[in-house]
């Protein structure tokens, strides 16, 4: 199936998502059941990993939103989009860009997280 940059979208909100039930959801609908997620700071396999990778992200940085930096792009199974992690409103102290490939069924299996941009320790 061919990845879109929608994709991106339904990405970012399961990443934006704070109710445990509904990340969980959401992440069952965009990601597939074996997804692996690489990035400099995690390596982890399967939804429920993922899931709590996301909810240690939350409570790294509380209040913080993800949002697209620019248009996504997408061909065959691949995916790549730069995203900004900061306060709603306010220039982002994170920034990175992600690769992600989907499955047949068109559910992210693989990611591939680069962070172009990281606070530095206080």
């Amino acid at each position: 199936m061919t990845a879109t940059p929608q994709l991106a979208d339904r990405y970012l909100a399961a990443w934006n998502e704070t109710d445990p039930a509904a990340r969980r959801a959401l992440v069952e609908e965009v990601f597939a059941e074996d997804v692996t997620y690489t990035d400099p700071m995690a390596d982890v396999a399967g939804r429920a990993a993922l899931d709590a990778t996301i909810a240690a992200v939350h409570e790294m940085f509380p209040g913080f939103v993800f949002r697209l930096a620019g248009p996504a792009d997408a061909h065959h199974d691949q995916l790549r989009f730069t995203w900004h992690l900061g306060p709603e409103g306010a220039e982002a102290p994170v920034i990175g860009s992600d690769v992600a490939v989907t499955d047949a069924d068109g559910r992210i299996r693989t990611v591939l997280g680069f962070l172009d941009r990281v606070p530095s320790p206080a």
